[in-house]
């Protein structure tokens, strides 16, 4: 009768890869990383590409003719984004921290299964899921009801909270939290305000770096709500002036025939794609800077918010 080792030694055989099974993993691997690394690859070259050597040539991954021009456009435009960089920073920093405060608290909230009032609020936070208000309600409730427009809480108050960061939320806590953690903070005489900051949010790192990097994507790359709400240009998010600025070119660019010879040789000169490149690249690279310090708690987080529970 074999022993114990011994069935472990058997079995262990199926749990070995071979050597060509793991060669087709890494290749696979190396195509997928090509396949997300390659679009960024070509978006960085044509913003580095001047708009002549676009025009005869195409787009290629190398540029033919490395120019600036598109840069130097945006650059020359430097107070105007310097304002709308600080607009962008303010809302995503005010957003991330308000948001996570909102979604992580009502996930907790409906995680306690001795809660009253949790089918009647899982339900209510479930229905916008799959039902929208529509854009029509939303822009009268915020401009007219709650008096949003042209307001930097216009930029934050509508993302702020979404049903499906609140469903992680509970997942986690329900999965993650024990319930005899809570019961016996409760029996010392902690209140669930005390217990919810000095217990829970101490020990869910990965549930909030998770909501937190949610809401900082969300809150820097989004240009709708200033399109929506904001007349005043010195409250424009970064990413609207830039598409600003993009729809400025084109528009300058299809009228050049009818303006002054000096200024239609202006607007010719003009870098259009390589702009619209290098503008990508402006928004895009704070937050690839900034993903590699959150990407340990944004797996932890989606795994345990997806799996369990």
């Amino acid at each position: 009768m074999k022993t114990r080792a011994g069935y472990e030694t058997g079995l262990d055989k199926f749990n070995r890869i071979g050597t060509a099974t793991n060669w087709g993993f890494h290749l696979i691997f190396i195509l997928l990383a090509l396949l997300c690394l390659v679009p960024v690859l070509v978006v960085l070259s044509i913003s580095l590409t001047g708009e002549d050597s676009i025009r005869n040539e195409g787009y290629r991954i190398l540029p033919a003719a490395i120019s600036g021009e598109a840069y130097q456009y945006i650059a020359r435009q430097g107070q105007m984004i310097t304002r709308a960089l600080g607009v962008s920073v303010l809302v995503t920093a005010l957003g991330t921290v308000l948001g996570v405060v909102l979604t992580t608290s009502m996930g907790y909230v409906l995680s306690r299964p001795n809660y009253k009032l949790k089918g009647l609020l899982t339900w209510i936070v479930f229905i916008p899921m799959v039902f929208n208000g529509g854009l029509v309600s939303s822009y009268y409730i915020n401009s007219n009801m709650l008096g949003l427009k042209d307001t930097v809480w216009a930029l934050i108050l509508p993302l702020a909270v979404s049903s499906f960061n609140v469903i992680i939320c509970k997942t986690f806590f329900r999965s993650t939290i024990p319930d005899a953690l809570i019961e016996s903070a409760e029996i010392d005489g902690a209140g669930q305000l005390r217990i919810y900051c000095s217990i829970v949010l101490p020990i869910s790192l990965p549930v909030l770096a998770t909501i937190g990097l949610f809401l900082c994507f969300a809150y820097w790359n989004d240009w709708f709500q200033s399109m929506l709400y904001i007349d005043n240009q010195n409250l424009y998010s970064l990413q609207a002036l830039l598409n600003s600025l993009m729809s400025n070119v084109d528009a300058l660019a299809r009228n050049a025939s009818s303006m002054g010879i000096s200024y239609a040789e202006l607007v010719a000169t003009m870098p259009k794609e390589s702009a619209r490149m290098a503008v990508a690249i402006v928004i895009v690279v704070p937050v690839a800077i900034a993903y590699p310090f959150f990407q340990k708690y944004f797996i932890s987080g989606l795994t345990i918010g997806a799996v369990k529970g």
